[in-house]
């Protein structure tokens, strides 16, 4: 039963871990009662907030061949040509998308794609929105092939941020995902990014769009 709740499946454990605690502190002040029933309003937000972070609304997948949906929800802070990217193996543009601790933090796959590399790099937890985190904040980094176009490569990084203490990142290399396809998430704030081939696309947002992943098209293959 509890799995038909729109509540990331990577978020139970956190939910159990903090919200009875919020639970008990909730009813200890009822039943301490006077003033200190006013008090419960904190605990009782902190739980609707916890609640929210972990929520996983229902998205409608563009169905056309041609889309690359938003692998995040948030706000394009930059969109960045990149002179030669190695994976890629030509130049390439990153799309990088801010999430506050307010967003869904689920990330979603872009574009149908296949898993060829993974790397985890540990490092630090600057703000998100500052430029120099991108380098040097923990990620996970994943690198796919298009399942149509082998020879088009792209890659998706989950980039910690200043609260964002743990990386979520179900896939595993070789695995196949389709579009809008749920593999993972960033606990707290966070970024995302998303490094496609320059020549191959056409951007469809610019920076401070607001965007929901699976549902909203940043890009199209040509």
């Amino acid at each position: 039963m509890l799995e038909k709740l729109p509540i990331a499946r990577w978020g139970w454990k956190d939910l159990n871990l903090f919200g009875w605690p919020l639970i008990a502190a909730i009813l200890a002040c009822f039943l301490i009662g006077g003033p200190w029933r006013w008090l419960a309003v904190i605990p009782f937000i902190i739980l609707l907030w916890l609640v929210s972070f972990f929520r996983d609304p229902p998205r409608r997948i563009p169905n056309d061949s041609e889309a690359i949906v938003a692998p995040a929800d948030g706000t394009i802070v930059d969109i960045t040509p990149l002179p030669q990217y190695d994976f890629i193996g030509r130049p390439s543009v990153r799309i990088g998308i801010f999430l506050s601790i307010f967003n869904v933090h689920i990330n979603r796959a872009p574009t149908p794609g296949r898993v060829l590399e993974m790397h985890y790099h540990p490092g630090e937890f600057l703000n998100a929105l500052r430029p120099e985190s991108a380098d040097r904040n923990e990620f996970m980094w994943i690198g796919f092939e298009h399942t149509e176009y082998p020879a088009t490569r792209f890659a998706v990084r989950q980039i910690s941020g200043m609260l964002a203490r743990r990386i979520v990142c179900a896939l595993e290399i070789g695995q196949t995902v389709p579009r809008g396809e749920k593999f993972g998430m960033i606990k707290l704030g966070s970024r995302t990014e998303l490094v496609l081939p320059a020549d191959a696309v056409d951007i469809a947002v610019q920076v401070g769009d607001k965007i929901r992943a699976g549902a909203d098209v940043v890009a199209r293959w040509k």
